[in-house]
């Protein structure tokens, strides 16, 4: 009788102890659940903006886009080489000139960001690192303008001094400035992903006897490509939807090219230029060319995800 007597009261103890206790327990949950309800709706509100803005600005260039088509079709637009309005709508010169400035912007930008990315996150004093660092954030920060004008007042002439060429606002110009505007970018995006590399990584291979050199470039830049990939595709991005650095030293010129020292005029650029006054099927035609863009950005993502996920298969 004792021992069912003892339990029994160490029963009602326990549970007086969690009734004093649960409510606040209770109360406190609750505030917790509200919190994260609150914020789970905060960052869905926040990606759901992010998709019907892009869902909204796709809508209105196609809706804008669609007279052009009508008149002129696809094809002539997509493939026509002739730019003269009101009677020719033809954007394959432009999409040319902006597939091979993007190109020849990739082969000068991507090596020496990956580069300059491996130097500051392995190889550099802390120090050294410290100054670099800062260096290449201002450089993200230079407005597009003021590339244009180095480009315009340092680059042009002396691809026409060096090459011989009537004029130097070329391909080449425009490949050069594009190349030292995705820098920043591209060195950014790398060397974050080289740093997020676990240490043991690396670690372990020096404990192999591996080399500094054999290790970074054989284990680490290995394991952050997907990171370098993405900067890379950003850099892209930045190189095709660039603009006013674009006119100032390519020549925009709507003619095909023949090389990289001719002139040529980009998508983005022939928008910006006639947009000011373009009307009719004309102004209907600037928006197909902003449709094309934007594909053509669409599907050149695409497929370099694409490779970067079967790399890392």
């Amino acid at each position: 009788m004792t021992i069912a007597t003892t339990n029994s009261d160490k029963f009602m103890n326990d549970r007086t102890a969690q009734g004093s206790v649960s409510p606040r327990k209770l109360r406190a949950g609750k505030r917790i659940d509200w919190k994260e309800r609150i914020f789970h709706g905060l960052f869905l509100t926040s990606a759901v903006i992010g998709i019907v803005s892009l869902f909204v600005i796709a809508y209105f260039i196609i809706k804008e886009s669609i007279p052009a088509f009508e008149e002129v079709g696809i094809s002539g637009i997509v493939l026509g080489e002739d730019w003269l309005p009101p009677a020719l709508y033809g954007v394959a010169t432009m999409i040319v000139a902006s597939v091979v400035s993007t190109f020849g912007a990739v082969v000068i930008g991507v090596p020496i960001g990956v580069l300059t990315a491996i130097f500051i996150a392995e190889i550099a004093p802390k120090r050294l690192a410290d100054i670099i660092r800062p260096a290449v954030e201002l450089l993200a920060g230079i407005p597009s303008v003021v590339y244009g004008f180095f480009g315009l007042i340092i680059i042009v002439p002396l691809i026409q001094q060096v090459f011989d060429v009537p004029a130097g606002n070329t391909i080449l110009a425009g490949m050069i400035v594009l190349g030292v505007m995705i820098l920043p970018t591209v060195i950014t995006v790398s060397e974050t992903s080289i740093r997020a590399v676990p240490a043991a990584y690396k670690e372990g291979s020096l404990a192999l006897g591996a080399s500094n050199i054999f290790t970074i470039f054989k284990l680490l830049v290995p394991a952050a490509r997907s990171g370098i990939m993405t900067g890379v595709i950003l850099g892209i991005g930045r190189a095709l939807g660039e603009t006013m650095a674009i006119i100032m030293v390519m020549g925009n010129a709507p003619a095909m090219p023949q090389g990289i020292l001719d002139s040529a005029r980009t998508l983005t650029a022939n928008i910006a230029i006639e947009m000011s006054y373009a009307s009719g099927v004309h102004a209907n035609a600037l928006y197909a060319t902003g449709v094309v863009l934007l594909v053509f950005i669409m599907m050149l993502n695409a497929a370099l995800l694409y490779l970067n996920r079967e790399k890392a298969k």
